[in-house]
């Protein structure tokens, strides 16, 4: 076992106990006191709890409990993170829309709950952006599209050359991984069909399996089975090729039109004070400039997207209206294609 999969085995294994810990303090009689900021007082003055809308174990879930040491460090608070999975992070994003805007909830959320999900889900189950403050980027973690060597696919050529309908795994409806493959179905002109899972680990499975032909998978969660021959990647869905698979095409190289990527970036409720976002900000920066934050960011495939709340929500913005036309033009319709 190489030592970067030690480490996240390492790492993996500390969230699961981690979030068993948490478990047992919220049945117990102990209560802390949640205490945000004011226009005019120190922040943070108490306990922040730090929403995350996945499982113990996931990515998004890796991610915040690694800021959240950093913010604990630097800020001298505690911000417990709080998992709420479900229906792509909305779950999560609501715990922190409804709360009061004194930076007492906070969360780090998903790129594609806001470009990707209203395009999968009725009007009324949107989450929109300006339900928060954006406070900062994060990191970027990037699609990859994966197939097993007994599958008999070398190249992304091969896919498309296909006498046969691709079976193709996704994380989910309304997920980068969904739309990522979808458009690159559509596009190729391959005959496909989606098979949708919730969550990486059973995308991940599946493929492994054999029990689906190819899978679009974060990074992060599909380097270890790519590095151990186990897994081969056909293409990356990133504006350019990555650091981490540095020998995989993108799409775009490959003359498919697909770029899909998955980002991260802190949000409080909307009219939180500028000082409880410049103090977030501060612990933030400060957390991405140990040497710690930064080995977690390799041992995770994790690009680093370090940017203004303001850069961030442009980006979203863009990303948005870019999939909406993109949807629109090859007439795909994400609540159907698994």
């Amino acid at each position: 076992m190489s030592s970067i999969a030690r480490t996240r085995r390492s790492l993996r294994a500390g969230v699961v106990a981690a979030a068993a810990t948490g478990l047992v303090l919220t049945g117990c009689g102990g209560v802390q006191t949640s205490t945000g900021g004011s226009s005019g007082g120190d922040y943070p003055s108490g306990t922040v709890e730090m929403y995350v809308g996945a499982s113990a174990g996931g990515s998004s879930d890796l991610i915040s409990r690694a800021v959240s040491k950093g913010l604990s460090d630097d800020l001298g608070a505690s911000f417990p993170v709080i998992n709420r999975e479900g229906a792509n992070g909305a779950l999560a994003a609501a715990e922190v829309a409804n709360a009061a805007p004194d930076g007492a909830k906070i969360a780090i959320q998903n790129a594609s709950l806001f470009t990707i999900t209203p395009l999968a889900v009725s009007p009324d189950e949107v989450t929109k952006i300006d339900e928060f403050d954006v406070v900062q980027g994060i990191s970027r973690d990037d699609y990859v599209l994966v197939t097993s060597p007994a599958s008999g696919f070398r190249t992304l050529a091969d896919v498309e050359k296909s006498p046969r309908v691709v079976r193709y795994g996704t994380t989910g409806v309304g997920t980068g991984a969904q739309l990522s493959a979808a458009l690159l179905f559509k596009t190729s002109g391959v005959s496909s069909q989606a098979v949708p899972f919730d969550g990486g680990a059973p995308a991940l499975a599946a493929v492994l399996g054999n029990q689906v032909d190819v899978a679009s998978i974060q990074v992060g969660e599909a380097i270890e089975n790519i590095q151990s021959g186990k897994l081969t990647p056909l293409a990356v869905f990133g504006p350019e090729r990555i650091e981490y698979l540095p020998e995989v095409p993108t799409a775009k190289e490959q003359g498919l039109d697909v770029e899909v990527t998955q980002y991260r970036f802190m949000t409080v409720p909307k009219g939180t004070p500028q000082n409880v976002k410049d103090a977030l900000v501060k612990g933030l920066k400060a957390t991405f400039e140990t040497e710690s934050y930064k080995e977690f960011n390799k041992q995770n495939s994790l690009t680093p997207m370090e940017v203004s709340g303001d850069e961030v929500t442009a980006s979203l913005q863009e990303d948005q209206k870019r999939y909406t036309d993109l949807v629109a033009q090859y007439d795909i319709n994400l609540r159907n294609e698994g």
